[in-house]
């Protein structure tokens, strides 16, 4: 028998890195909900019209500082310290105690405009960048996403919300979950170790201040971590390791900087498959780092969702300026039930590929990027979330004669 472990990881919405991604999403929303106001398209439809603005935004935040930079081109005004600190506030970062305020924080806007030699290329509806962009699907959870990542996705949105709902009301705001998943013959049998760390108050500290007490330790594995996975997955070798160094007192941006898109493989697929290297967050849908990531996971979903692959990875390429991709891949790691070729056929057949068609087939010029920007951009079958609908399933399968 064939036997071998995968671990995956997530953050919470408070992790330094997550804050940055909410910022650059949010400064995002905002300026997209003015274009719809105005009527402005993605696109210039006729020389000299008029075309919704261009985003690629990216926050640093530090101890008691917050960055906002990047390049944005828009008539819209953003109040930068308003929209930053009423996010800070509404992720939970209200108290002294956990060593970043809202309301005491400083921030900086360090914003210029995109270059003019790039809206050359992307006004007429060309990708707005090189690069290869990945997207996959699974058959190992209902989302049709790799296991490890989706607990560890549960672990992470159950400890903001029992923070949020006072069930646990020692805990701050930052945290992490891991979760390693043990394999035989490729198929997901059992969780064989589970890392928790959270950030908390003194109040929960044992007689020597070094380490949470066993009755803390107790209700984190009762209350998020048994809430979360499955009992078929665990078992009496399932280690639990709740905050490791003893105690986590001083976390979030006091503790460690953070960056917009520092947390690529935690945003996808947990590390299961291939990765284009490009962020999301903070930047429009005519940047195809993001709508063509998308759009893979829209095609690899469908694909296995109509029985044509058990597990799929679709790859996209463009050129900067370029509408088409310069190259597309599909690789089902032996469980395609037609070949390969036939399979990118019945891509570039059923799915619109230019930055244009992308953006209008998944509805992208919409406000709802802030929500993407914690707990993963895929598996989550929300509304918003239109690259997971699994609407061209049957007519891929038709097509496949399946």
């Amino acid at each position: 028998m064939k036997r071998h472990l995968f671990t995956s990881e997530s953050v919470t919405e408070g992790h330094p890195d997550k804050i940055c991604d909410q910022i650059s999403d949010a400064v995002l929303d905002k300026v997209l909900r003015d274009d719809l106001k105005n009527h402005l398209p993605p696109y210039r439809k006729k020389k000299g019209g008029k075309r919704g603005s261009r985003v690629a935004c990216e926050t640093f935040v530090t101890v008691g500082l917050v960055v906002v930079g990047g390049e944005i081109t828009t008539e819209c005004y953003v109040d930068l310290p308003i929209l930053v600190r009423g996010l800070i506030k509404e992720i939970g970062y209200t108290r002294p105690e956990f060593g970043f305020e809202h309301e005491t924080c400083a921030v900086l806007n360090a914003i210029g405009k995109q270059s003019p030699d790039i809206a050359l290329g992307v006004d007429t509806g060309g990708a707005g960048d090189q690069g290869s962009m990945i997207g996959y699907a699974c058959k190992e959870t209902k989302e049709l996403m790799p296991l490890p990542i989706m607990l560890a996705h549960g672990l992470t949105r159950r400890l903001a919300q029992v923070r949020r709902e006072g069930v646990l009301d020692y805990l701050g705001p930052d945290g992490k979950s891991q979760v390693t998943v043990e394999y035989r013959n490729d198929k997901p049998v059992r969780v064989d170790a589970i890392v928790l760390s959270t950030q908390h108050t003194e109040k929960i500290l044992d007689a020597k201040k070094t380490h949470i007490t066993s009755k803390a330790r107790e209700e984190l594995i009762d209350l998020v971590i048994k809430e979360v996975i499955p009992e078929r997955f665990l078992d009496k070798k399932t280690k639990y390791l709740i905050n490791p160094t003893g105690k986590f007192i001083t976390g979030g941006p006091k503790s460690d900087t953070g960056m917009t898109g520092r947390k690529i493989i935690v945003d996808t697929y947990g590390g299961r498959t291939l990765h284009g290297g490009g962020a999301f967050s903070g930047k429009d849908p005519t940047k195809v780092d993001r709508s063509a990531s998308y759009i893979a996971r829209y095609i690899a979903k469908n694909l296995v969702a109509a029985g044509i692959a058990d597990e799929c990875c679709v790859q996209l390429a463009y050129a900067i300026g370029v509408k088409d991709p310069v190259s597309i891949m599909v690789d089902t790691y032996g469980t395609g039930r037609i070949n390969e070729k036939r399979i990118v056929e019945l891509v570039k057949e059923y799915f619109s590929l230019t930055p244009e068609g992308i953006i209008k087939e998944l509805d992208l010029w919409q406000p709802i990027y802030r929500k993407t920007a914690c707990y993963g951009h895929f598996g989550r079958e929300e509304e918003g979330f239109t690259w997971e609908k699994g609407d061209k399933a049957e007519i891929l399968r038709k097509a496949a004669g399946l």
